[in-house]
C-alpha cells in the first residue's frame, strides 16, 4: 500500500488537503468508451460520489459491486457515481469491469492527475459532492453500502 501511495502522489508534489465546504476541484476525464465527462459542468444539480480505484486494490472490487444496488435505488433521485480508475490502461480497466456488472460510469485518470488534485493517498477513496458542487464528505478506504447510503441521503 505504501508503494501505491508513492505512485499516486509522486515525490515532488505536495498533496492538497481538500476541506469539506469547499468547491470540489473541476476535471474532465474520458469514460472507457472515450466519452469526455466534465465535472461539475456536466453534472450540475446532481449529488456526485467520486470513487478512486484500481484493479490491484484489495477492497475495490467488492465495494464496487456492493454499491451498484445503492446507485440503482437513488440514480433517479439525482445520484451519480463516477468511478475514477487511477493510472491503469483501458484494457486493464475493461477486463476488471467486465466481471463486476456495474452500470455507473468509470473514468480513466491515466496519469493520476485528478487523484493528485484530490489528494488521494490510498485506494479506494470516495468524495461526496453536493448538488451545488461543494465537497460534503469523504471516505478513506473501504465503505459499506449502509455508510455510503447514509451520506448520500443527507444530500439528496
Amino acid at each position: 500500500m505504501l508503494l501505491a501511495s508513492v505512485l499516486l502522489v509522486g515525490c515532488s508534489e505536495e498533496t492538497p488537503q481538500l476541506k469539506n465546504g469547499e468547491p470540489a476541484p473541476p476535471f474532465t476525464l474520458n469514460t472507457l468508451g472515450s466519452e469526455p465527462v466534465s465535472f461539475p459542468a456536466d453534472l450540475e444539480g446532481k449529488v456526485v460520489a467520486i470513487r478512486f480505484w484500481a484493479d490491484w486494490c484489495p477492497f475495490c472490487e467488492s465495494e464496487m459491486k456492493l454499491l451498484e444496488p445503492v446507485y440503482q435505488q437513488y440514480r433517479n433521485k439525482g445520484l451519480v457515481i463516477l468511478a475514477v480508475n487511477v493510472r491503469q490502461t483501458p484494457d486493464t480497466v475493461e477486463s476488471f469491469l467486465a466481471k463486476l456488472n456495474v452500470s455507473y460510469d468509470s473514468l480513466l485518470d491515466r496519469e493520476g492527475g485528478v487523484a493528485r488534485q484530490y489528494g488521494v493517498m490510498g485506494l479506494p477513496t470516495t468524495f461526496f459532492v453536493s448538488r451545488d458542487g461543494v465537497l460534503k464528505s469523504r471516505i478513506l478506504g473501504e465503505s459499506t453500502p449502509e455508510t455510503f447510503e447514509k451520506i448520500i441521503l443527507e444530500m439528496l
